[in-house]
């Protein structure tokens, strides 16, 4: 990675993607890190797009990632994902949430969804991990865990180790009701175990 790290988080609103990027910045902080982030949401308590900007680094004048200067692109919605790939440095890692959310412009037929999100990025040749975070999510009892998936996912794709952004999932959760954070972490180990798994996939183009 880049002396900064820049990563791209995007998904549809109610997935947790500003949630997933504040936890991101706190364990980057927590290491002393600078840290600058940047949301644009549209309508995103309605399941419109958003799209999350964190850059950290030793020194970070500003939040906003350019086009082709994305270390790390995280979608938490395949087709999303598609949209942002441009952002991406040439060889920078992609992952994607397989499950599908469409957004109203979708739903209103302003635009059209893609066939095959997932296929046209393999086709893209980045490497890509690929996997369904709503149906980890959903065998741990709660759809809304899929971020948490995601966080685990990308937790060996950072410049620092795994159990860092693992103990900033964990602050987190830990004051709130019973149970939450054990569901938390279970939610985040799977994610990473689900995205090692498919390191041997990644970097294979269709």
């Amino acid at each position: 990675m880049s002396r900064n790290t820049n990563i791209l988080v995007c998904g549809i609103g109610g997935q947790g993607v500003m949630t997933a990027t504040e936890i991101l910045a706190e364990a980057a902080l927590a290491l002393g890190f600078d840290a600058k982030k940047t949301e644009v949401a549209g309508m995103s308590q309605r399941g419109g797009v958003v799209v999350s900007h964190l850059r950290f680094g030793d020194k970070v004048l500003s939040p906003q990632i350019a086009p082709g200067e994305a270390d790390l692109l995280v979608g938490f919605e395949a087709a999303e994902t598609l949209r942002w790939v441009h952002m991406l440095r040439p060889g920078a890692p992609v992952l994607t949430n397989t499950s599908r959310l469409s957004p109203p412009v979708v739903e209103c037929g302003v635009f059209d969804y893609p066939d095959d999100p997932v296929g046209q990025l393999r086709a893209l040749g980045v490497p890509l991990q690929a996997f369904d975070a709503a149906e980890i999510a959903l065998e741990f009892g709660d759809i809304r865990l899929g971020n948490t998936v995601m966080l685990g996912a990308m937790s060996d794709h950072l410049p620092f180790p795994a159990a860092v952004l693992r103990e900033a999932v964990a602050a987190r959760f830990a004051h709130k009701k019973p149970g939450l954070l054990e569901m938390n972490m279970r939610a985040f180990d799977a994610g990473r175990e689900r995205a090692a798994a498919l390191v041997g996939q990644a970097c294979v183009p269709a």
